[in-house]
């Protein structure tokens, strides 16, 4: 076994969570558990027993019922704690003192703290507002605003009542909105004047009219008067503002105890295929999974302070919520990580004395870039843990990161996804830490590297990063998948009865693992997972463009997006035309959807039932071999994206 780089010293062995959770599981489970290893290994083997233990360390607050899981053997089709009866929100304000739940910062220099007292007293007034407002527990209840306080209160409030939750950031356009907000019919929007990014304020409400006028269900709008507390809202239908709308005296809130799988939130797939799928969350897998993360993998005790740099359109947001169950306190920033200087996120950490903060692994090898040297400039006294996610952190960022920022730190790279609000593989504070490695398989977490032909890959072996037995974060449903089938196309088709995430990945002999990027169509960039058929609508909307194909290129720790196009016949793709693809991208999308290199191309390679083969070309543009030629119309298509000199820089 390789040395590791980091490792943890006696007090924080003895002192973490998890070192109280393995003694507890040896006394009352298993007299055998004396090692992160052994707890695992339990947890897989014996997963009501472990899953009831942690409901019961993590003090959630609900009724859990006699029994913890229905049809184990059923992947899909296990059932979790089917008598249960909880409340998110509930959870989430289980503390109402004096300490600080939220501090927020923004890159423009605003800032807000809340109480747990001051925050259960928002969320009343909010949620009785939604109430009177007529929101009832399944209604949909949206946003699209920045990661401010007040979108943190306005899900609480209407999770607190049964309602479903799902959020967008402001940098998507009306379309992108619309392909997934309009699919689900929210009854009420919160939405915020503007934003700010990298020093730049941007209006939203020409959109935020857009995407109302586009979705009818929207019967109520609340405008944040972020950045701009005297804009003109009069135009937006049924608009009011945050402040008026909860306007009353509530002090109490009115928690709607539900069934365990009671959706929580919807979050959305990349879209690769066609419209993102609405990827429907429940209420107690949510709150267990992240509680065992946040209490065991991550250590969090109401002294941390943690914060995730985050949109409220990424996963990492909902995830970062669930912290205030746990009492520490929550800091939230809304602008570029970047600005106004790049190394404003150790300002953050120092200003408030954060001991957990998270990013992603892009941001990490930009720091490095920018010749950031946080040793040198920074005090980071309190920082413990260092979490990254959205792409594989590099090997060089590990060296980076002891050398440049802390030499005694927890650096937790983890990997799961939009698909389980939650993480496959995680963090440990009682483990070391190996150069390159994510560090184990979360508890509860039957993860495997599986070969094509089903098998378990030997350590060392690039597989499917699979999981093979149910775990209570799995989606309780696809919005609109009547029958399930979209939803068992997404993960079990590849093998009956086993997750398969879509991810390459091996198992080290370290028991650790390296991610080494997508083995599906989804791109990737910085960490946000985005899909194709959002860049197509918008490209092939262009008269000059007959049709396009995108996929990701792995560049530089990173994956960068190319786009070929083919052309009418004549045409050929100067600047001026790039640009205004570009531009289209940007507008309608994000400026994540837009692509580093566009590239013309004399043909679409297909399948011969007209589908375009995204991986075949990805798999071409890397020198890999690609499988199952036969079953392409064109496959001499493929070999103009071989080699191809604008690929190389």
């Amino acid at each position: 076994m390789a040395e590791p780089i980091w490792s943890p010293g006696p007090v924080r062995r003895q002192t973490a969570n998890i070192r109280r959770f393995i003694d507890l599981a040896r006394s009352e489970l298993d007299p055998g558990i004396y090692t992160y290893r052994d707890l695992h290994r339990y947890s897989i083997e014996n997963p009501a027993e472990f899953w009831r233990a942690v409901w019961d360390f993590c003090a959630i607050v609900g009724t859990p019922g006699d029994t913890v899981v229905e049809n184990i053997n059923l992947m899909p089709g296990a059932r979790w704690f089917p008598e249960a009866r909880l409340n998110f929100a509930e959870n989430l304000l289980r503390h109402r003192d004096d300490r600080t739940a939220i501090v927020f910062k923004s890159e423009t220099g605003e800032t807000a703290k809340y109480s747990f007292a001051e925050l259960h007293d928002a969320v009343a007034r909010t949620a009785r507002a939604l109430r009177s407002a007529g929101v009832v527990s399944g209604d949909i209840v949206a946003a699209y605003a920045p990661n401010l306080p007040e979108t943190a209160i306005a899900m609480l409030a209407a999770t607190s009542i049964g309602a479903i939750w799902s959020s967008c950031s402001p940098d998507f356009g009306i379309d992108g909105v619309v392909d997934r907000l309009g699919q689900i019919q929210p009854k009420v929007l919160f939405c915020a004047a503007a934003y700010s990014y990298n020093g730049k304020s941007h209006d939203c409400l020409g959109k935020i009219k857009g995407i109302v006028k586009a979705i009818p269900s929207i019967e109520k709008t609340i405008v944040f008067p972020y950045l701009t507390p005297k804009a003109e809202i009069a135009k937006v239908p049924n608009a009011v503002w945050f402040s008026e709308f909860s306007d009353n005296d509530a002090s109490e809130i009115e928690f709607n105890r539900l069934p365990f799988d009671h959706p929580v939130y919807i979050l959305y797939s990349s879209g690769t295929t066609g419209s993102p799928k609405c990827i429907t969350h429940g209420a107690g897998g949510t709150l267990i999974q992240h509680l065992k993360e946040l209490t065991l993998h991550v250590n969090l005790r109401r002294s941390d302070r943690i914060c995730y740099y985050t949109t409220c359109g990424w996963m990492m947001w909902n995830w970062l919520m669930t912290t205030l169950a746990t009492g520490a306190t929550l800091v939230l920033y809304e602008g570029s990580p970047f600005y106004p200087h790049p190394a404003a996120m150790f300002d953050l950490i120092d200003e408030f004395g954060i001991t957990v903060f998270g990013t992603g692994a892009k941001a990490i090898s930009g720091w490095e870039k920018a010749g950031v040297k946080p040793r040198e400039s920074h005090q980071l006294n309190t920082l413990v843990t260092l979490l990254s996610t959205g792409s594989p952190l590099a090997p060089e960022s590990f060296d980076y990161v002891y050398r440049e920022i802390k030499q005694n730190l927890c650096l937790s790279s983890i990997s799961g996804g939009t698909d389980i609000v939650s993480c496959f593989i995680a963090g440990c504070p009682i483990l070391p830490v190996h150069r390159g490695e994510l560090q184990c398989a979360a508890l509860g977490m039957a993860v495997a590297i599986m070969r094509e032909d089903g098998s378990v890959a030997d350590a060392g072996e690039t597989g499917e990063l699979c999981c093979t037995l149910p775990f209570p974060a799995m989606p309780v449903y696809f919005w609109g998948d009547e029958d399930g089938s979209k939803y068992r196309a997404a993960y079990f088709e590849t093998f009956p009865g086993v997750w398969a995430q879509g991810d390459f990945a091996l198992l080290t002999k370290n028991e650790g693992y390296i991610i080494q990027g997508r083995s599906d169509a989804t791109l990737n960039p910085g960490g946000v997972r985005i899909g194709t058929a959002e860049i197509y609508r918008q490209v092939e909307g262009l008269d000059e463009v007959l049709e396009s194909i995108c996929v990701g290129q792995d560049w530089d720790d990173d994956v960068r997006v190319i786009l070929f196009v083919h052309l009418r016949e004549g045409l050929q793709l100067d600047e001026e035309l790039q640009e205004r693809i570009r531009k289209a991208i940007r507008q309608n999308t994000t400026p994540r959807h837009v692509p580093a290199k566009i590239i013309q191309v004399p043909e679409i390679p297909r399948t011969i039932s007209g589908k375009i083969v995204e991986l075949a070309v990805r798999n071409i543009i890397h020198g890999r071999a690609v499988s199952n030629v036969d079953a392409l119309a064109n496959p001499e298509s493929l070999e103009a994206y071989r080699e191809l000199p604008e690929l190389k820089d």
